[in-house]
């Protein structure tokens, strides 16, 4: 029932965030039709490509000509280039997961690390994770891809600077071309994390059980790990959801500067020129992403700690 629950809630988003996307669009005021065929198009060339497309149609009728299409899996073609948008999305959401997976990985690991040594190992290394964590934060994340660019690629050359490798042409290039877009990407999300489980472990180790474990003759290490630690990673998953969605949002930028061809590019292209049927595409993509990575967390939440199981 929970995961059903779930999975109609996310339905519900999808619907509520691909309307909302839709019918937003629409009003911005640009002639798509226009800025397909160029200025120099005759008003018979427009309306006759208008009627192609189905924008003579009332609007409402576009709409639900769009839902019944995309309820089949059918999500369109690019009015600009007359490609499939399931095609398109196959090729521009493997770059754009690469980063932000790999980047949920490299956070995931230095995040709970640095967090849990400091909560264990109060004084200088606690503050000097305060302020380091309140510093990267503030640093714009287009301003740390370009110093990750100009230092490792440019002056130092030890990673390519801009492309994609794809994994299945050479796993090599492919993790030398995703290596800097992950630590951009990741590099917030470690000082969030970290902080996140600091404030954790410091509430579970003062708590009643961790003294008893600790009286009983534990070993330290067993009761930071395998107690602790579970008891602290609750709130620290919630927080990895939240990166997700920032790290997908994020991609933007990053694969501007380092010239990627993921969905954020495309996004941003797409939205600029008024390619309706390649933004609702990336918008319902998105937000089955989304919904998915929430439903893991869920589902390990309840894993980790049974109390939630049974709420």
């Amino acid at each position: 029932m929970f995961i059903l629950r779930r999975l109609a809630s996310g339905l519900v988003l999808m619907f509520v965030i691909s309307t909302a996307t839709f019918f937003l669009l629409n009003l911005t005021g640009q002639d798509p039709v226009r800025q397909v065929l160029g200025p120099v198009a005759s008003a018979e060339q427009v309306e006759a490509k208008r009627q192609q497309l189905g924008l003579d149609e009332p609007l409402i009728t576009q709409y639900f000509q769009w839902l019944g299409s995309a309820v089949r899996g059918d999500l369109g073609r690019s009015w600009f280039t007359n490609q499939s948008v399931g095609e398109l999305l196959s090729q521009t959401l493997p770059p754009t997961l690469s980063m932000v997976i790999g980047s949920l990985i490299l956070a995931a690991c230095f995040g709970t690390l640095i967090g849990v040594t400091a909560s264990l190992r109060r004084g200088r290394l606690d503050h000097g994770l305060q302020v380091a964590s309140t510093l990267v934060q503030a640093i714009p994340g287009f301003l740390v891809a370009l110093v990750l660019a100009l230092v490792f690629a440019v002056q130092l050359r030890m990673l390519p600077a801009t492309g994609f490798t794809a994994f299945s042409d050479s796993p090599g290039k492919w993790l030398a071309s995703i290596t800097l877009p992950v630590i951009a990407l990741a590099l917030g999300s470690v000082a969030s994390l970290a902080l996140q489980v600091r404030g954790s472990m410091i509430d579970v180790m003062q708590q009643d059980f961790v003294r008893t474990l600790r009286s009983r003759g534990l070993p330290e290490r067993s009761v930071v790990v395998k107690h602790a630690l579970r008891s602290a990673a609750g709130p620290s998953l919630t927080t990895v959801s939240l990166m997700f969605i920032v790290a997908i949002s994020s991609s933007v930028i990053v694969e501007k500067v380092f010239n990627i061809p993921g969905i954020g590019t495309q996004a941003s292209n797409s939205a600029g020129r008024g390619d309706l049927p390649v933004v609702l595409g990336i918008v319902l993509v998105t937000v089955v992403l989304v919904v998915v990575v929430n439903l893991l967390v869920d589902l390990a939440q309840g894993w980790i700690n049974p109390k939630v199981r049974v709420s």
